[in-house]
């Protein structure tokens, strides 16, 4: 218990700027005494593998510093707390990537399409990148500035100015996030079961519903082989499109 106190102490409030130092390599550096065992960057690459294996709410301190065979207090000589390793791991899975060099510059709709691609299985790869990326005011590193700047690039070619090329992105990282949402959220089981429940349910209140009736006797929620990713991504392209036709 006491070990657990002062690890909940050493995760108190932070100076931004020392967060920033950390994730941006610029924090002041020993000129003294032995070469240090461990890195910022070891320390977050082996808690991102701790929570790809069983989640965000699993990574502490004291669990990370096992992988390394070193009590919690080691780490803190590194990482000042979890709330700046994770920002430390968000940069670690997004370390590799955006890749568009394969990509005419002049063609934006396929850049834009990749770089969704790439983005979206970064977020397959790594479940708990959702949660550890939440949408809100955050410290950026240059890992995640690199996927905002990279998008921005692609859409350069549709003239469209930085305002709604910036609002362009956010309609594509929350595409990316919503369906990261429903695949952490799927469970066929019970989906199986609220579907069943569901349709028993409408077809006793089907004139109470008729628009709803129509659509599931239509197939509403029925598998189709639609790609979400591609349906969802081939909207915003159309529109990003019509939007630019009206300028021209």
């Amino acid at each position: 218990m006491a070990g657990r106190n002062k690890e909940q102490q050493q995760d108190g409030p932070r100076d931004p700027r020392a967060t920033l130092a950390l994730l941006w390599g610029e924090q002041d550096r020993p000129t003294r005494g032995p070469k240090p065992k461990l890195t910022p960057q070891r320390i977050a690459s082996a808690a991102a593998e701790l929570a790809d294996r069983e989640g965000l709410e699993a990574v502490s301190m004291t669990k990370v510093a096992g992988e390394f065979g070193v009590s919690a207090m080691a780490l803190y000589r590194y990482v000042p707390g979890k709330t700046e390793l994770v920002e430390l791991m968000v940069e670690a899975v997004l370390a590799e990537g955006p890749d568009l060099s394969g990509v005419p510059e002049e063609d934006w709709r396929a850049a834009v399409r990749e770089w969704t691609r790439q983005c979206a299985r970064v977020y397959a790869d790594h479940p708990w990148l959702l949660g550890a990326t939440a949408m809100r005011r955050q410290i950026m590193g240059p890992c995640q500035l690199r996927w905002l700047d990279a998008a921005l690039a692609a859409l350069e070619p549709t003239g469209l100015d930085g305002a709604r090329r910036h609002q362009v992105f956010l309609l594509l990282i929350g595409l990316v996030r919503n369906l990261a949402q429903q695949r952490g959220d799927h469970d066929e089981e019970r989906d199986r079961e609220w579907n069943r429940l569901s349709a028993e349910l409408l077809a006793r209140y089907a004139d109470r519903f008729p628009a709803l009736a129509k659509a599931v006797a239509e197939g509403a929620f029925a598998a189709d082989g639609i790609d979400p990713l591609d349906f969802g991504l081939d909207r915003i392209l159309d529109g990003v499109e019509a939007l630019v036709a009206g300028r021209e």
